[in-house]
């Protein structure tokens, strides 16, 4: 899992790209992920998960398979005056959602939806997933609860951790 690099915030999710920083650090992403032996890059539809990513799957020669699943939780359909007490809030009750936005359990299910349908397309592989914070610790949380808010807040930007996911037999 790889949380996008540094973004230039623009109010356009979908389209907003790396900034400067950003685009050294999804270098750096590149650069440790290169030996990691991957088979397929996958990403949010978003363009800086897609930026963060993009430098391993060219080295690699993959096409970067987008998957909707991984897109960043929708928080509310309006802008917050205290980002970190609304992302609180939700966590504390995973049923409640601002108005327009996604519930915790919500994106959860869609997040470990994307897992799923990766597990079986790419069973036995090593995968990049491109993603964001958010959906990322909540997806995380799914299998070990140690993945909370509190976590959430520490994370850097860009951010990487390996899951290993065995099939039960």
């Amino acid at each position: 899992m790889v949380r996008h690099a540094h973004s230039t915030y623009t109010p356009e999710e979908l389209k907003r790209p790396l900034s400067e920083k950003g685009l050294k650090d999804a270098y750096k992403v590149k650069e440790l992920l290169r030996e990691e032996n991957i088979d397929h890059v996958i990403s949010s539809p978003y363009l800086r998960a897609i930026q963060t990513v993009e430098g391993i799957a060219l080295t690699l020669g993959r096409e970067i398979q987008i998957v909707d699943e991984f897109k960043e939780r929708k928080l509310t359909k309006e802008d917050v005056n205290d980002f970190e007490q609304a992302i609180r809030k939700v966590w504390d009750n995973p049923d409640f959602s601002w108005e327009g936005g996604e519930s915790n359990k919500s994106a959860q299910q869609r997040g470990i939806k994307g897992i799923e349908m990766a597990l079986d397309k790419y069973e036995g592989k090593n995968v990049v997933v491109g993603t964001h914070g958010n959906i990322m610790v909540l997806m995380m949380n799914y299998f070990d609860e140690q993945y909370d808010f509190e976590f959430w807040k520490k994370l850097a930007m860009p951010d990487i951790y390996k899951l290993s996911f065995q099939k039960k037999p």
